[in-house]
Formats: structure tokens, C-alpha cells, sequence
């Protein structure tokens, strides 16, 4: 059978059949047009290889395009290559020499240091190998980067992940302070697009590396400032400035999963070589600047050296000067206005083209540390008030100004404006006469002329386009009363040509009284004839009436002390009366009895305090302590009630418990809501028995053999509290030489301590040998911890 398939279409057709002549042709004009197109491309990309040979040959020249093209094709000849060979070394070394330099200078510095035994510990020789690999793979991504966000990532893949890092961010500075993320590896997209864009008054982990110009490193992100992905790289995170030749166009941010120690110096300077890597990107890319200053662009040099000419205060451009290193160690003068004359008076040619610190050596603290920041960071700075100081023959002059610091372009613009010593002065002037409220008048009697300033229109309720009143017209103008007052006034002045004053009430025409002191002094001429007068009006009325108020306030406060101190003196006649000091209450055979009593230190602080010691008609003997709650004549009079209730009630033979149970009730009938302790005790001489009770009081103390202790606190409500309350008793057989001691709180109650504690003390004062009752009170009176200056009462017998 005949084969009647087609051909392949890939495989010609065979030879000798009809349609080979016309395959033929066809793929011979393909292949033709597919060279043709080839040819094109590689021509264009040759012309814009050659074109871009020629951008550097013109940038590092400093010639026109025909002079770099005559450069290019004389170098091509010369070295016998193509123009298009010479071109493209040309852009490759371009494009090499500023990054790789980078790389070149971390290897060579670190070489030095393991050399010299710097990092000992840190970094071997063994670690270079490792470290330069990583810069220069880190490199040559930067190279092949179609742009920053490539950069991030060649960064993070290449030299901050063998780190141990997971994620990077690379932000552009804009001259207003705000941060621009230019590039990022290792965040999500919806992170990425949550910080496309940083205010300038956010305080991040970035903006702080942009201010401080350092490396900043916190141990967690939760403990640095707010930043990118800080949930998704919760670890340690890292900030470096990215710069070049002193000036910092953005910042490189590192991040790590978890904690990691503080890294070594080795680290910290492969760190800076690929933040120096970004700095380069950065700088070739767009300047990341809000919306507003995209479209009005960055002037050139030479637009902002007409700029300055038009400015009418002193201006500077300064530019950068780097040493052999790249480093920034001062500024060169480039221009300086024509307005311009330094505080020496020098004009421009004495600095232009100079060193800032040649021409200013002076200004190497903070002038310069505030144009170096500036330069770096393009916050602009202003302060008024600086000290701009010249040396001029070795003596340094100072002169104040005004000072404001731009970054414009690559250059910084330095403008001054010098306060005037006789323009400072008037300035002062005027806001102390603002703040004392003075205003200024002068008068010139041979010609009328009146001047005014401002305070003074504003004192009189004038508006300042009127005209100023004639001193004459000034008793017309005041109050009635004050009349008399003023016409003494302008004779003093007037007539006998002496300074005078007078103090008077003005009515204004807003209806508001004010009240003013004038001073004023005669104005003669050489002939000693009187040619004007001069003098000044202040506003008093804040004065007056503030000494109004004082006086009628020290009256009311000498009517109150008048009657305190009365009251006071009534209260201690009182209390006296009832109690007088130091004064044993009894003579009693058998029984030894003595009594202390102590006022509180403030006059304002009288209590209401009391003791007794009565012997009654069974032979027993009443001992009481008590105390009634608050200071002052109630607290007295309330005394004087319960101390002689208590008395009265001691006659009809009741015991402790029953005569407290009914001093209750006469206190809680008391009006003034009275509330008082006490502890009351009847001592039987003949059995040596004593009954006690007590209300709400501390319980008496017992000494026997130099052993004191206190007696137990049995039940007992304070007085006044309820209106029927009932009380336990306790009795005590005493031998001869026991001692008990009845008090009142005013002996041991401190604010810092709690009763207990301040009775055990008590107790081991009270224990002391003492040869006489009156010794051991006195010495418990001169050893008492209290500190809540309050009456003090100690009743104490002995047994004899």
C-alpha cells in the first residue's frame, strides 16, 4: 500500500517534491528576520550601554556629552577594544566601585583586628573566609537587584539568615523625620502594607537608630518600641543607621526569632557593611518624601546658591567634607551671601571656600553637632539666643542670634539672624511694662505735644488712635475724693519742679474703676526752665485690693486668736481647778499615794483627762483614771461632770462594776454625744484587797519584787456608748511593797505601734528598782514612748 500521510511540518519536504523550492525560501527569510531582530536588540542595548558609559564619563569628568563621547571612542582606540566593550567595563566598574567597596574595607578591617588580637575570642582568622563569602554573595545581589525589595532579600537569604535572622526591613528617611519601608523580607504582606509608611512623630525601633545615629538592640521586640512584625519575630531585634559619607538615608532593621546573646564586635561591623549596602540603594533610588515635596523636587547647588543671594540674613552653604576614608570630619563653606558679615565683622571673602572649623573653631561643641545632625537625618533645627563666637586675633567676640539649620540637596543651609543689643533691650522693655502693667507718657509744655505708649492708652480704657489727655486734665478725669490728692501732685511738679507721686481711682469710660499710682519728674532745659514732664502710671488695683483683703483678714484672724486664746485660758483654769498638778490627793497611814500629771504640749491639744484619789466614809479608798474623748472646753467640761459623778456615787458603798454601770448612764444622758474610759478602783486598807472594773480603759499595772505586770483586760464598754451596759469586776490581794499604777493613754500610744507592744515597754520601765514612789513616776513620765502629744495622768500607791 501507498503511504498517503502528510509530512511532519518540522521536517522538510522531500527532495524533488513540488513544495521544497518554496519551504525553502521561507525559512531562509525567517532565519533572516529572526537575525535582523537580534541585531536590533544588541544595537540598542548597545546604545544604551554606550549612553550610560557616557552618564559616567560626564558625572566623573565634569564635560558635556560631546566631550564624553570624543572621551569614549579616544579610550576605545587607545586600548584597541570596541566602544562597546570599553562601555560596558566602564558601567560594571562604576557599578562595582561603590558597593564593593563596601565589602572590600569590612574584610580588610576585620583581618586587622584578628590580627592584632582585637576580637580575640570573637572571631578567628578561620571566620573570615565564611563572613566575606556571605558579603560578597550579599553583593552581588545588590548588584543584580532590580531594587530595593531584591536588595531585602538578597540581604536576608544571603547574610543576615546564616545569622540566624528571619526577617528584614529596609526604610528610606525623608527629610521631615518620617520612615518610608522601601524594602522587606521575612513579614507578611499585610504587615508590609500596615508599615508602607511611618509618621514622623511615631517612636520606633527605626526612627530611634535615625536619631541617636547608633545601633539601638532590644532583647524582645514586646520590650523596644513599637515596630514591623512584632508578633511574627517576637525575638531580638536590631536597628542600624544606613549612611554615606555622614549622611544617613535610611535605617537597616534586623529581626530574630527568639533571644539572642549581644553580639560580638565582628558581627556589629558585617551589621554596618550591609546597612552601608542598603545606604548605597537608597541613594540611587527616589528620596523618600511625602506627597507634597515629591513634586517640588530637591533644588541643585548652584539654585540654592541664588537662593541665599536673595536672602537678607547672613547665609552659609556647606557641604560635606569626608576624609580619605569616607568619613564626615567637617563642612566646607561653598558660598556665603551677600548679606553676610560674621559676628567679627569679616565679609564673605574671610570664609568662603574654608573649613566651618578653620573659619569657626569655637563652634566645635554643639553648633556643629546640630549641623552634623542636620546633615544626616534632615531635621531642620531653629533656637533663638545662640552664642555665635569669632576669634580674632586670638580674642574670641560673641554676638547672640537667631539660628536656623536646612538640609537643601546634598549641602546644608546655615542662616543667622543677630539680635541687636538696642532691639533686644526695647523687647525686654516692653514685656515689663506689660507684665507690671506700666504704661509711659511724656509731655513737651512748649509745643503740647503728648506721646503715649501702648499700656498707657490701655491703663486709661483708650483706644490708641484718641487723643492723650493733658496732664492738667488728670484731676478732672479721677475720682472726686482723689482730687485734692493730684492737685498737690502737679503743684510738686509743676510749680516746684521736684519728682512726686500720687496714688488715685480713675473711672473708665467702660464703667470699670481702676486704681493708679503716677510717678512723674520735671524735664528742664540747659536755662533751667521747665521744658516738659515725664513719668509713668501702674496699674494697682490688684495690689489695693489684695490689701484690702489681707488687712480685713488679719483683723478676722486676731478677733478668732483673741477668742482661742480665751477659751484656752478658760479651759486651763478649769482643768486646774480640779486638778492641780503635782499635788497628792490624800495623806492615807499605811498607804503611800502619788499623782502625776502632764498637759499635752499644744495649747489646742487640752484634754479632758483626769485622776482621783478620795477616801471614803467605809475607809475604803477611791483610785480612778479617766479620760474623755476629744480636746478643748467640751472635753474639760465633760470631765468635771464624770470625775465628780463618779465621786458622788463612791458615798453609797456600791462596788467598782455598779459605779461604773451607773456613770454610764449620767454619760450617755450628757449632751454632745460624750464618750469616755476609765478604770476604777476601791482599795480595802484593813484586808489589802483591792476591786477593780474598768470601761474601755487599759487595766492597771501591779508591781511586786521588781516584777510588774499588767492586770488582765476583764469586759468593760467605754461611758456613753450604750445607754445600760453592764461591767465585770476582778479583785487582787496586794502585800506590803506592791505598787499599782493606773494611766491614761497619753503614756504609751504611738501612731507606729500597737497598744500591746507600748504596755510591754511600760512594764519593763516600770520594773526598774526605784527607791520612792515618786521616782519610779517621774521616771516613767521621762521614759515614755508616746508620741501623740495628749494629756498624761499616773495614779500609784504602795503598800507600806
Amino acid at each position: 500500500m501507498t503511504d498517503r500521510s502528510t509530512p511532519p511540518r518540522d521536517e522538510p519536504p522531500a527532495a524533488g517534491a513540488p513544495e521544497a523550492a518554496s519551504y525553502g525560501r521561507l525559512a531562509a527569510t525567517v532565519a533572516r528576520l529572526s537575525d535582523e531582530v537580534r541585531a536590533a536588540h544588541a544595537a540598542a542595548e548597545g546604545r544604551a550601554l554606550v549612553e550610560m558609559a557616557k552618564g559616567v564619563l560626564i558625572e566623573r569628568l565634569q564635560c558635556g556629552p560631546r566631550d564624553a563621547a570624543r572621551q569614549l571612542s579616544e579610550l576605545a582606540a587607545r586600548t584597541d577594544v570596541s566602544p562597546l566593550e570599553l562601555a560596558a567595563d566602564i558601567v560594571n566598574q562604576a557599578a562595582r566601585d561603590r558597593l564593593s567597596a563596601v565589602t572590600r574595607e569590612f574584610v580588610t578591617r576585620t583581618k586587622a583586628d584578628a590580627v592584632a588580637g582585637n576580637d580575640a575570642g570573637e572571631a578567628g582568622a578561620a571566620d573570615l573566609s565564611p563572613l566575606a563569602v556571605r558579603l560578597r554573595t550579599a553583593e552581588s545581589g545588590a548588584l543584580t537587584a532590580d531594587d530595593t525589595q531584591a536588595v531585602a532579600r538578597s540581604l536576608l537569604r544571603h547574610a543576615l539568615a546564616p545569622l540566624g535572622a528571619t526577617a528584614a526591613a529596609v526604610w528610606a528617611a525623608a527629610p521631615d523625620g518620617s520612615l518610608t519601608l522601601r524594602g522587606h523580607a521575612g513579614f507578611s504582606a499585610d504587615e508590609a502594607r500596615r508599615w508602607r509608611y511611618v509618621p514622623p512623630g511615631l517612636p520606633t525601633l527605626a526612627r530611634a537608630a535615625l536619631t541617636d545615629r547608633a545601633h539601638v538592640w532590644t532583647r524582645s521586640a514586646a520590650e523596644g518600641k513599637p515596630s514591623i512584625g512584632a508578633r511574627e519575630h517576637p525575638g531580638t531585634r536590631a536597628a542600624i543607621p544606613a549612611g554615606t559619607g555622614g549622611r544617613i538615608h535610611g535605617v537597616l532593621e534586623v529581626c530574630w526569632p527568639y533571644p539572642i546573646p549581644p553580639q560580638p564586635a565582628v558581627i556589629r561591623r558585617q551589621l554596618d557593611a550591609l546597612a552601608e549596602l542598603c545606604a548605597h540603594t537608597l541613594e540611587d533610588a527616589p528620596a523618600a518624601q511625602p506627597d507634597a515635596e515629591k513634586t517640588a523636587g530637591t533644588p541643585a547647588l548652584a539654585e540654592l546658591v541664588r537662593f541665599t543671594d536673595g536672602l537678607r540674613d547672613p547665609a552659609l552653604v556647606l557641604v560635606p567634607h569626608l576624609d580619605a576614608a569616607g568619613i564626615l570630619t567637617d563642612f566646607r563653606i561653598e558660598h556665603v551671601n551677600r548679606s553676610f558679615e560674621d559676628p567679627a565683622g569679616r565679609g564673605a571673602h574671610a570664609v568662603q571656600g574654608r573649613l566651618l572649623l578653620e573659619a569657626y573653631p569655637l563652634a566645635a561643641g554643639a553648633l556643629f553637632e546640630h549641623i552634623e545632625h542636620v546633615h544626616a537625618t534632615g531635621e531642620q533645627f531653629h533656637r533663638d539666643g545662640i552664642a555665635l563666637t569669632t576669634l580674632v586675633d586670638d580674642v574670641p567676640l560673641t554676638a547672640l542670634a537667631d539660628i536656623g539649620i536646612s538640609r537643601l540637596g546634598p549641602a546644608v543651609l546655615l542662616i543667622w539672624r543677630r539680635q541687636e543689643e538696642a532691639a533686644r533691650l526695647a523687647g525686654l522693655l516692653q514685656h515689663a511694662q506689660r507684665l507690671g502693667r506700666l504704661g509711659g507718657f511724656e509731655e513737651r509744655l512748649d509745643t503740647g505735644e503728648i506721646t503715649w505708649n501702648t499700656e498707657m492708652f490701655h491703663l486709661h480704657g483708650l483706644p490708641p488712635t484718641a487723643a492723650p489727655p493733658r496732664l492738667e486734665e488728670l484731676a478732672g478725669r479721677a475720682h472726686p475724693d482723689d482730687a485734692a490728692a493730684i492737685r498737690r501732685f502737679l503743684r510738686t511738679v509743676l510749680h516746684h519742679r521736684r519728682p512726686a507721686t500720687v496714688a488715685f481711682r480713675l473711672p473708665r469710660p467702660d464703667g470699670v474703676t481702676r486704681h493708679i499710682r503716677a510717678a512723674a519728674e520735671p524735664v528742664l532745659d540747659g536755662d533751667g526752665r521747665l521744658r516738659g514732664v515725664r513719668g509713668a502710671h501702674q496699674d494697682i488695683s490688684a495690689q489695693h485690693w489684695t490689701e484690702v483683703a489681707l488687712a480685713a483678714t488679719r483683723d478676722q484672724l486676731a478677733h478668732t486668736e483673741q477668742q482661742a486664746a480665751q477659751r484656752h485660758r478658760l479651759t486651763l483654769q478649769l482643768q486646774h481647778a480640779i486638778m492641780p498638778p503635782e499635788t497628792a490627793p490624800l495623806d492615807v497611814p499605811a498607804l503611800e499615794v502619788a499623782v502625776r500629771y502632764r498637759p499635752a504640749e499644744s495649747e489646742a491639744a487640752v484634754g479632758g483627762d483626769w485622776y482621783d484619789a478620795v477616801l471614803l466614809p467605809t475607809k475604803q479608798i477611791l483610785v480612778s483614771v479617766g479620760d474623755v474623748a476629744g480636746h478643748g472646753m467640751g472635753a474639760a467640761t465633760g470631765m468635771v461632770v464624770l470625775r465628780n459623778a463618779l465621786r458622788g456615787l463612791a458615798v453609797t458603798g456600791a462596788g467598782p462594776a455598779q459605779l461604773l454601770a451607773w456613770l454610764n448612764m449620767v454619760t450617755h444622758g450628757l449632751s454632745g454625744h460624750v464618750t469616755a474610759t476609765v478604770v476604777c478602783g476601791l482599795y480595802d486598807p484593813e484586808r489589802r484587797v483591792l476591786r477593780w472594773a474598768r470601761a474601755g480603759h487599759l487595766p492597771p499595772v501591779l508591781v511586786r519584787d521588781d516584777t510588774a505586770r499588767a492586770l488582765p483586760f476583764i469586759d468593760g464598754i467605754l461611758l456613753g456608748a450604750l445607754a445600760n451596759a453592764t461591767y465585770a469586776e476582778d479583785e487582787v490581794q496586794l502585800q506590803a511593797s506592791d505598787t499599782v499604777l493606773m494611766y491614761t493613754d497619753g503614756l504609751v500610744e504611738r501612731r507606729d505601734r500597737n497598744v500591746r507592744d507600748s504596755i510591754a515597754q511600760l512594764l519593763v520601765q516600770a520594773e526598774a528598782p526605784a527607791d520612792s514612789l515618786d521616782l519610779r513616776l517621774d521616771r516613767l513620765l521621762t521614759h515614755s514612748v508616746a508620741d501623740t502629744d495628749d494629756d498624761t495622768c499616773i495614779v500609784g500607791f504602795r503598800v507600806t
